[in-house]
Order: C-alpha cells, then sequence, then structure tokens
C-alpha cells in the first residue's frame, strides 16, 4: 500500500507542478533569456551523442533489415522498413532515453543542490516565483529541444541506413532516397515528433519535481 500511495502522491505533485509551470511562464514579463540558456544546455549540447547513438541505430536497423530479408527475395524494401522504424519509433524513444539520462538527471542535482542548500527558499524571501525562475524555462526548452533533436536522430539514422544498404544490398543513394521519399508521408513525421514533445514534457516537469522534492541534505541530492 506505501508504493501505491507513494506512487499517487508523486502523480498527483507532477500533474500540480505542471499546472503551476504553464500559469508561471505565461505570467507577465515572459522571460527568454532562461529559455534560451536551457535550450542552449539540453538541445545544442546533447547534439553530438543523438547523432552518433542514431547513426549507429540506422546502421544496425539496415543490416538486419537487409541479411534478414535477402533470403525472401526482399532486401531492395530495407530503405522503406529503416526509414519508418526510425521517423516513427526509434527517433523519438532513443532520443528522449538519451536526453532523459543527460538532461533530466542534472535538472533534477541542480534544483536539488538548490532546495538543500536554501537557494530555493532565498528566491522566495526575495518576492520572485521559484516556478516561473526554475522550473518553467527548464520545461519549456525541453520541450523545443526534444523534437529538434529528434530531427536531427531521424536524418542521421536514415542515412546511417543507407551506407549499410547501399555497401550489403548494392543499391545506389537515389534509389535508397525514393524509397523513402515514397515511404515516408507528413503522418509520420507527425507521429513521431507529436511524441517527442510529449516526452520532453515528461523528462522537464519530473527532473524538476525531482529535484524540489529533494531532502536530507547534499546526501539526498544523489538519492
Amino acid at each position: 500500500m506505501d508504493g501505491v500511495r507513494n506512487l499517487l502522491r508523486d502523480v498527483g505533485g507532477v500533474a500540480i507542478l505542471s499546472i503551476q509551470t504553464f500559469l508561471a511562464f505565461w505570467k507577465s514579463p515572459i522571460e527568454i533569456f532562461p529559455v534560451v540558456y536551457q535550450l542552449d544546455h539540453a538541445g545544442i549540447k546533447s547534439w553530438s551523442i543523438t547523432a552518433l547513438t542514431a547513426l549507429f541505430t540506422g546502421m544496425v536497423l539496415a543490416l538486419q533489415f537487409a541479411t534478414g530479408l535477402e533470403a525472401y527475395g526482399g532486401s531492395m524494401y530495407t530503405g522503406k522498413l529503416v526509414a519508418l522504424g526510425i521517423v516513427r519509433e526509434l527517433g523519438p524513444t532513443l532520443t528522449a532515453l538519451l536526453v532523459g539520462g543527460r538532461v533530466g538527471s542534472g535538472i533534477a542535482a541542480e534544483l536539488g543542490s538548490m532546495v538543500v542548500t536554501e537557494q530555493v527558499d532565498a528566491i522566495r524571501a526575495l518576492g520572485a516565483d521559484p516556478i516561473k525562475k526554475l522550473v518553467a524555462p527548464r520545461v519549456f526548452a525541453c520541450v523545443l529541444a526534444l523534437p529538434l533533436l529528434t530531427m536531427l536522430a531521424d536524418v542521421v539514422g536514415i542515412f546511417g541506413g543507407m551506407l549499410i544498404t547501399m555497401r550489403e544490398v548494392g543499391v545506389t543513394s537515389k534509389f535508397f532516397f525514393t524509397q523513402v521519399k515514397d515511404t515516408l508521408w507528413v503522418v509520420d513525421l507527425v507521429h513521431g515528433l507529436g511524441k517527442s514533445v510529449f516526452f520532453g514534457y515528461f523528462i522537464g516537469i519530473i527532473g524538476c519535481f525531482v529535484g524540489l522534492q529533494t531532502q536530507g541534505g547534499t546526501e539526498g541530492v544523489g538519492v
């Protein structure tokens, strides 16, 4: 029962923090610079690991499809499967996992350190809203960064798949991209990017919630 109670408490806390964050962000004045700063931290500094992972994911995916379909004479359609798999599922999912591990934990540790050193209390004492100053920019930056990183992952992943398909199947780059163009539709892009928006929101809001709930001094930051 304690586990269920804690789960319900955390879900309720995240929901309340989400409402407070949405309302706080639109309070006047709207501050853009903190969002840009957090976007640099969450997005630009995460592009390299995102691109590297997407490249090898596309290459491995293409290798497996090309090998598996060879017995059925379907290796020529590897490009179609790679493009759909990356754009609809693997692109947003792997990007969210990587950014969640890097950025989400960083947000939680940063806010946790501010809580235990009473910096959050100091912000309240000065009459400012810590939700607007600390939480809203981070959540909004994550919501913006994840779709951008997902698009990067899609492009790099498909490129990696093209390299392996050209080597294993023997097709040209023009044939590969023709398959990709004929396979992908706007609904596929919206499907993948739409999920990345929600992933970004959950990474940001959960990281902030965990950080603000830190207790027990500096030891609590690492828990």
